[in-house]
């Protein structure tokens, strides 16, 4: 069984119909963000590369079918129509790494209507997960100011392919290392990483501890001081390093209390013991709200280690996200439903300097100062290209950064850019509004 498992009942069931009924003529659905959460004053696209392999690989196999029909308790001769079903369309996407508004096109879909069906709910997972996640870590990097980041997120994220992802999407937006392995080795990422309470605890004493650490690690070490007292941990670190003369490039990492304060005192036992470039770690709980907090204050922390909160992106875990159908054999369609209308018509979108983004019909041209976000990644089921090399989305990522308005990348209370339809995608909207509200108009009286 392969991937085309991983949808809901629904896409396997209208897919099903739409080929019975030989409704196969292209289809465009076109995924975006409807609002960003409120403390979101921008968003990080990812998720691109992982979807587009998604559609290279799509086929609906023999086994694929048998567990169609064994779910909808079907003769699997009834669900014939899909056997060997492939993904033959195109892919229009913002490449990863671009900073996107509300409103916007992430992605676009054209493809034989039952293919474009079929693989809604694996695209928006992937998208929606990795954007948010994207977008929490690139707040952390604003917050800390140029201070290091690092993810120590794996332990506690949504599976192992979620803390994975977190790792490279940290990387991608400014994280320094990495505690994941895997995807250190996989993404040519740093690897970072110290020693847990319980490798304190199996000594007889943390000096101890510390004095095996180093033993085996000759290299930079960080030690964790907090498993008894902070400070009495600080000042045996402290006592060891100088020892060893394992200062530059070595640290100490602190887990619990209060961070800033301890921090500081801390500082204070470094530098009096001759270590002024030990630097000081912190992790705990952290996310951009609480390195805000703390680099305001001022605190002498050089790397802020940020885990759980980032891996679940938690106080945003989701998208308001959907895939919508936009188009159907040339006509343009629209969604009318209170707070869920949607803008009929394939689109493009333009960066415009200031975020002045312009969200137009496929075709337009682009204002004199208009750049289009979505590029055309896949056509005809395969790549237009190689998968995008971790510096250059970071290089996206960084260049949009720059020219994002101060406002927008406030931690607190961000405002967030919006972009404007072109007058021609507007008289659309208003066109197609106009006939099925006049379609609906005209229906017979069904009432007693």
């Amino acid at each position: 069984m392969s991937d085309a498992l991983t949808t809901d009942l629904y896409e396997v069931t209208m897919a099903l119909s739409y080929l019975r009924e030989g409704m196969t003529r292209a289809a465009t659905f076109s995924l975006f963000v409807r609002n960003l959460p409120p403390e979101r004053g921008f968003a990080v696209c990812a998720g691109a590369e992982a979807v587009l392999e998604f559609l290279r690989e799509y086929e609906v196999g023999d086994a694929d079918l048998e567990a169609f029909a064994e779910v909808l308790q079907r003769p699997a001769a009834d669900l014939e129509p899909l056997r060997g079903l492939r993904f033959t369309g195109e892919a229009r996407a913002v490449p990863e790494g671009r900073i996107v508004l509300a409103g916007e096109p992430l992605l676009e879909i054209t493809a034989p209507l039952p293919e474009a069906q079929l693989v809604e709910t694996l695209v928006l997972n992937r998208l929606n997960h990795q954007t948010a996640v994207a977008s929490k870590c690139a707040r952390c990097v604003l917050a800390a100011r140029g201070r290091q980041v690092v993810d120590f997120s794996l332990r506690r994220t949504h599976g192992p392919e979620a803390g994975y992802q977190a790792a490279r999407l940290g990387a991608m937006v400014g994280f320094a290392g990495t505690s994941n392995v895997a995807a250190a080795h996989a993404e040519d990422l740093r690897a970072v990483g110290t020693m847990a309470h319980s490798y304190i605890e199996a000594f007889g004493s943390e000096e101890a501890a510390f004095r095996a650490f180093a033993r085996a690690h000759p290299g930079p070490v960080t030690f964790l001081v907090d498993t008894y007292d902070t400070l009495t941990g600080a000042a045996t670190a402290a006592r060891v390093l100088r020892d060893l003369g394992l200062g530059p490039g070595c640290a100490i990492r602190l887990d619990s209390g209060d961070l800033g304060a301890l921090a500081v005192r801390s500082r204070a036992i470094l530098d009096a013991a001759g270590l002024p470039d030990t630097r000081i770690v912190a992790s705990g709980g952290l996310d951009e709200y609480a390195v805000d907090r703390l680099v305001r204050s001022g605190a002498p922390i050089d790397v802020y280690a940020v885990g759980t909160r980032i891996g679940v992106a938690a106080d945003a875990p989701y998208l308001d996200s959907a895939y919508k159908l936009v188009e159907y054999a040339g006509r343009p369609v629209m969604k009318l439903s209170a707070a869920k209308v949607t803008a009929p018509g394939r689109k493009q979108v333009f960066r415009r300097p200031g975020f002045r983004d312009v969200v137009a019909l496929y075709g337009e041209e682009p204002p004199p100062d208009g750049e289009p976000l979505l590029e055309v990644l896949m056509r005809d089921g395969r790549r237009t290209g190689p998968r995008a090399a971790m510096r250059e989305s970071r290089r996206r990522y960084e260049r949009d950064l720059a020219a994002l308005p101060p406002s927008a990348r406030t931690v607190d209370a961000p405002s967030a850019p919006a972009a404007a339809l072109s007058p021609r995608l507007a008289c659309l909207a208003a066109e197609v509004r106009a006939r099925l509200e006049g379609a609906v108009r005209r229906r017979p009286d069904r009432g007693g």
